[in-house]
Formats: structure tokens, sequence, C-alpha cells
């Protein structure tokens, strides 16, 4: 193994349900429901949100397969930058509001 995440691994996903399959099978039902179908959002507009997370998480079997089904779902390259640099400016906003806490650690020790 040259690698802790191997890709290989991905297609090893549901054998995680090897010693309880009904749970795997209830999981694989509710996650292609809610991100491998049109709804009110389309399935291409699914995975851009997946392929965003993936990142958030920093998971690497999932941003190999949300990478793959963008670009199944018709999603093309620019469109995934840009989904990645949403979760860039979001994360980095979450780190620069909390800021508010220091002024106010700084306000009430008069500082």
């Amino acid at each position: 193994m040259a690698n802790y995440y191997e890709s290989a691994d991905l297609a090893r996903f549901a054998e995680v349900g090897t010693h309880n399959k009904a749970l795997i099978d209830k999981f694989f039902e509710y996650y292609n429901m809610a991100t491998g179908t049109d709804g009110a959002l389309s399935k291409r507009e699914k995975q851009l949100i997946g392929l965003a997370v993936a990142h958030t998480i920093q998971c690497p079997y999932c941003i190999d397969a949300y990478t793959t089904g963008c670009l199944e779902s018709g999603a093309d390259p620019a469109q995934m930058t840009e989904a990645i640099h949403v979760v860039g400016a979001v994360r980095g906003g979450a780190s620069i509001v909390h800021g508010v806490q220091f002024l106010n650690v700084l306000e009430r020790l008069g500082a």
C-alpha cells in the first residue's frame, strides 16, 4: 500500500456492509436518492455541491467520486473549480468572522 488512501478502495465501498447488508442497503438507497436524482436541484447541481462538501471534509474518496459524478452529470471543470473556490471563501469567512470573539475579549479586557 503506497498511500493511506488508495483510490481503488472506493470501489470497495459496498463491502462495508458485509456484516450488516440491510444497513448499507438503506444507506445507499438514501444516498442515491439524495445525490443521484433530479429533484428541486438537478443531479448536476447536487454533484457540484457534493464536490464542494468533499473538499470541505477533505475526503479523498469523495473528491474522486464527485469529480467523476460532476463530469458524468454534465458539469465542466470551470464549474467544478468555482465550486471549490466557494468552499475556500466560505471556510475563510467562517474563520475570519470568529474574529468577533477576539474583539469581544479585547473589549471586555479594555485592551
